[in-house]
């Protein structure tokens, strides 16, 4: 990523990562995206200041907090999830960024971290992520210290090999499986909407209180913690034949396939769609850590997807999904030019768009459509834009806001 607008923008340390509580600072994402979709730096800049002057929540950004919190090798992780000493984390992280480069620190703390890449509705993975697809030392630093500041365990360590997805040779499969499981059995809903209502036991009190005025990451959080067997019986494509030997990007690219297919089973829909541009975030991030570390990110991400699906009740019926596959065609010619027509409309709706999720499905499905060769189904999803969703009424409560 070229030019000192954009670099200067990505390293601005004027805004605090967060605001009105628990929402996330999109800004430098979205100049990420805008910059990979090739919009001139003077118009990054100009969305830059209107999104922090007035965000689409109706909300302007927050200034800078400053922490007195120490932050150290040997407690760090007593800070996970815990919402507080962000400027702090930032403070340690560019210190190790310091001592160990960012490809050592990544590989260092990202396995770790990423255990809990649900937080923050995925945002903290994706702050690191775009920040390493970007080139961004700073963005990198605030991206480690949220993944830290936002932690949410997806609980991928109780998942392994079970017999009901042998079968499955790709993700796909396995998500026509979990659909098909799922919709025969209506109670499995019912249980984790009765987990999710519950706010008084143990497990309940542990999500940090600010969460219970989303909504949304309460339920992520809850569903994460109490789970499903459909979630942890893992097929052998989620394990890998080597684990000396990373996930490949066709590996990652059948990850993607699965998450565009969910997109377009519910098109626009604004969850769904943090689960591709997270996906891209992981990736990303897994591309510095070790063999084994990348396939545990690599499970780890399919566990917390179907966490966030199941707990948002986004589980498309087999029929529906069945009928995309058999109705989209397959590949465009890349040098098409009715289909670059196609990406020059998508891309030029996607630039005026004031909600910054719809260029950032632009720039992630542009990319993988180039890499898969032209599959049309990143072309068709990468139309399907989304809309800022409405806040709930608890937002009219006080923030458990925290430096």
């Amino acid at each position: 990523m070229s030019g000192n607008i954009v670099e200067t923008l990505l390293a601005d340390r004027a805004y605090h990562i967060e605001f009105n509580g628990h929402l996330t600072n999109h800004a430098k994402h979205a100049v990420v995206a805008l910059a990979g979709l090739g919009v001139p730096p003077h118009q990054i800049l100009a969305y830059y200041e209107n999104y922090a002057e007035l965000t689409t929540y109706g909300y302007g950004l927050e200034p800078a907090r400053s922490s007195e919190l120490a932050v150290t090798r040997e407690t760090w992780r007593s800070f996970l999830g815990k919402r507080r000493g962000f400027s702090a984390l930032c403070g340690f992280f560019d210190a190790e960024e310091r001592r160990l480069g960012i490809g050592g620190v990544v590989a260092l703390y990202g396995p770790e971290l990423l255990t809990g890449w649900i937080g923050a509705f995925t945002h903290a993975t994706i702050h690191l992520g775009w920040a390493l697809d970007a080139g961004s030392r700073w963005m990198a630093i605030e991206g480690l210290a949220y993944l830290v500041f936002t932690h949410v365990p997806a609980h991928a360590e109780r998942a392994g090999l079970d017999a009901a997805g042998a079968g499955d040779v790709a993700p796909r499969d396995s998500l026509l499986r979990i659909a098909r499981a799922w919709h025969a059995d209506p109670s499995a809903a019912t249980t984790l909407q009765a987990a999710q209502a519950d706010t008084r036991s143990p497990a309940a009190q542990a999500i940090h209180p600010e969460l219970a005025r989303s909504g949304l990451q309460y339920r992520i959080a809850r569903s994460a913690a109490h789970g499903h067997h459909l979630i942890y019986a893992l097929p052998p494509w989620a394990v890998g034949a080597d684990e000396n030997q990373a996930p490949s990007p066709k590996d990652w690219e059948a990850l993607f396939e699965a998450a565009a297919l969910l997109y377009l089973a519910f098109p626009g829909d604004f969850v769904v769609l943090h689960l591709i541009t997270a996906l891209h975030a992981v990736e990303t991030i897994a591309a510095r850590l070790s063999p084994a570390d990348a396939w545990a990110a690599y499970r780890g991400y399919w566990v917390g997807a179907l966490a966030i699906a199941f707990g948002e009740r986004l589980v498309p019926k087999p029929d529906k999904l069945e009928a995309l596959l058999a109705a989209l065609p397959d590949h465009d010619a890349l040098d098409s030019p009715e289909r670059a027509k196609d990406w020059r409309d998508i891309i030029a709706r996607a630039v005026l768009e004031e909600e910054e999720h719809n260029p950032k499905l632009a720039y992630v499905l542009q990319k993988l459509w180039r890499r898969s060769g032209g599959r049309a189904l990143y072309r068709v999803a990468a139309a399907q834009f989304t809309k800022t969703p409405l806040l709930p009424p608890s937002f009219e409560q006080p923030a458990d806001n925290e430096a």
